[in-house]
């Protein structure tokens, strides 16, 4: 797997499922993750830790079970950073996604996203340029569940990251 730390004008994209939730809750936004989803985030944080993977901005739905994921990711992945939570980002479609992206600081150089599904999925794959990892992009595709993960490098400013312009460099499922 090449190597997932930004060089020179490189960026980083982690687009990542929240993990396994309750199924119910007083709303949909406030379902609270469930034990096994608190367990695969740790093992998504630790994953990405092993990849040298350190993000200096990340971008959080504001429903209850993706701040879960976050904490239990950030926390096993030993990060320390304050997310900025967006409340668009809990029905957002894939185009409003990739405008929030591009509305990401030009100084962060690896960014998380924690999102639902189907928009982080269908994102993921719009992004895809076809030059990257071909297994990964094979597994992308093919499903992406609870805690899957892409992670895609893109070289320029995020304010010009478009479709098929970002590589695919690994596909992971946090499975505790």
């Amino acid at each position: 797997m090449p190597s997932l730390n930004p060089a020179s004008r490189e960026r980083v994209l982690v687009l990542l499922r929240h993990a396994r939730a309750e199924s119910w809750g007083e709303t949909d936004h406030d379902r609270h993750l469930a034990d096994e989803g608190r367990a695969d985030a740790g093992a998504a944080g630790r994953w990405l830790a092993e990849q040298g993977l350190v993000p200096d901005h990340a971008l959080v739905s504001s429903a209850t079970r993706t701040q879960e994921t976050w904490q239990s990711l950030a926390e096993a992945a030993g990060w320390s950073l304050e997310p900025q939570l967006d409340d668009g980002l809990y029905s957002a479609g894939p185009d409003t996604v990739l405008d929030l992206v591009r509305g990401t600081s030009s100084e962060a150089r690896t960014l998380v996203v924690i999102g639902h599904n189907p928009t982080v999925a269908y994102l993921a794959q719009m992004l895809d340029d076809g030059d990257g990892d071909p297994t990964a992009a094979a597994d992308m595709v093919m499903g992406y569940p609870t805690c899957a993960l892409t992670v895609l490098t893109f070289d320029g400013d995020w304010s010009a990251l478009d479709l098929a312009s970002a590589t695919v460099t690994a596909f992971h499922v946090g499975r505790a």
